[in-house]
């Protein structure tokens, strides 16, 4: 249950942040965002895998 909160946690930061982009709160560039982080993502998701219990 612990994997939904945080997967849940991660949609709704991730909404969180188009929402203020597109009402013009936050100058924040989403691709520039995701093409430079994406390493950490696959990590992230690779740690998340690894340490999940079924």
């Amino acid at each position: 249950m612990k994997s939904h909160v945080v997967g849940a946690l991660i949609l709704i930061v991730i909404g969180t942040l188009f929402l203020l982009n597109n009402l013009g709160f936050t100058n924040l560039s989403l691709t520039r965002v995701l093409v430079t982080w994406w390493p950490a993502i696959l990590i992230a998701v690779g740690l998340g895998l690894l340490f999940k219990r079924n």
